[in-house]
């Protein structure tokens, strides 16, 4: 009987990843469809299908598919990332936000822009190596955290305050570097801050996509290791698991889908945050289940962020972060107050 919450989990997972697949298409299409200008779901897919008028095929093609894609693989990115942190230190505070991850990858991408632009404050290189910037500056943030942290690293409250000490640092530079640099480095900057998806062109999604599958590969790979994770050292040494090192591992990939994931969009917080925490209450501890989970939900919210920012301020542009870290803020504060219950 003590098996049977497991398994009637275990067996709502698939009506649960079902309802959210659903959810993030329904929202997709809304995103395409409403905007200053409505644009019927038939028309959609007709714009879709290569069968639309000239002005509706620059509208959903050029405008608003393009900021659909880069918030599901940014928002889905930084939930994995999230979820595979959570997992690893056995912490459900954990998240690239809070771990200065994000920062971190901000400060990269400030320092790119820096280093790279010429007198006339044009870059002197490809924008493509934007995302290798903000990986750079992700894992150099992450590596800070847990070494300062040390032997402890799996405490939340050492992790807490050195990651909150590392974002603090890392965001006080790029603030800096923001006053002192050209005009295009501080509106680059700015937009990292905030969280935005509606500048971003079918070149940058694709650099994102394309350096984004290999590092999901791995993830899926390094999955199968997860489970054992869950145990101490010791434990997981009796199982064949190096688990000092498997950490580094977790701790790399979730640096890279960050990096990936706010290269081009920007510092959207809290998503990581809340999108692994839901997954697991609604499919379980099933890792697999979990990580496709936390993609969807991941996805769902930066997609509902931008569309609820379109809907609502049109026609100025908001960043679609506002929104997740006005919802985000008090959900972390939730679970900071019941973990200290719990803790006592």
């Amino acid at each position: 009987m003590s098996d049977l919450p497991s398994t009637l989990t275990a067996a709502r997972a698939p009506l649960a990843l079902s309802i959210m697949g659903a959810a993030f298409v329904l929202l997709a299409l809304s995103g395409v469809a409403f905007g200053s200008t409505w644009i019927p779901l038939d028309q959609v897919a007709s714009v879709l299908a290569g069968f639309g008028e000239k002005t509706q095929n620059i509208i959903v093609l050029q405008l608003r598919l393009p900021r659909v894609v880069i918030a599901a693989l940014a928002g889905g990115g930084m939930a994995v990332a999230g979820f595979l942190l959570q997992k690893i230190t056995r912490n459900s505070l954990a998240s690239p936000g809070v771990l200065g991850v994000v920062d971190g990858a901000a400060l990269g991408v400030v320092i790119f822009l820096a280093v790279l632009s010429d007198e006339s404050n044009s870059l002197v290189t490809s924008i493509a190596y934007q995302p290798v910037a903000a990986m750079a500056g992700a894992i150099i943030a992450i590596t800070l955290v847990f070494v300062l942290s040390g032997r402890q690293a799996s405490s939340a409250i050492r992790l807490l305050l050195f990651g909150i000490a590392v974002a603090a640092v890392a965001k006080a530079v790029t603030m800096v570097m923001m006053l002192i640099g050209p005009i295009y480095q501080t509106s680059q900057a700015a937009r990292w801050i905030a969280g935005a998806v509606n500048e971003v062109n079918w070149g940058e999604i694709q650099i994102t996509a394309i350096a984004m599958v290999p590092v999901m590969l791995l993830v899926l790979l390094a999955a199968r290791k997860l489970p054992p994770a869950d145990l101490d050292e010791v434990s997981a040494r009796g199982v064949g698991l190096d688990l000092p090192v498997f950490r580094i591992l977790v701790f790399a990939l979730a640096a890279g889908l960050t990096a990936l994931a706010v290269a081009f969009v920007g510092g959207v917080g809290f998503i990581g945050l809340m999108a692994p925490h839901l997954a697991r209450l609604l499919v379980g501890r099933n890792v697999y289940a979990g990580i496709l989970g936390s993609f969807l939900l991941g996805a769902i919210m930066l997609v509902g962020a931008d569309l609820i920012v379109r809907v609502l301020f049109t026609p100025i542009e908001v960043p679609a972060g506002t929104v997740t870290a006005v919802i985000g803020a008090p959900y972390f504060l939730f679970l900071l107050m019941g973990k200290q219950r719990h803790d006592g």
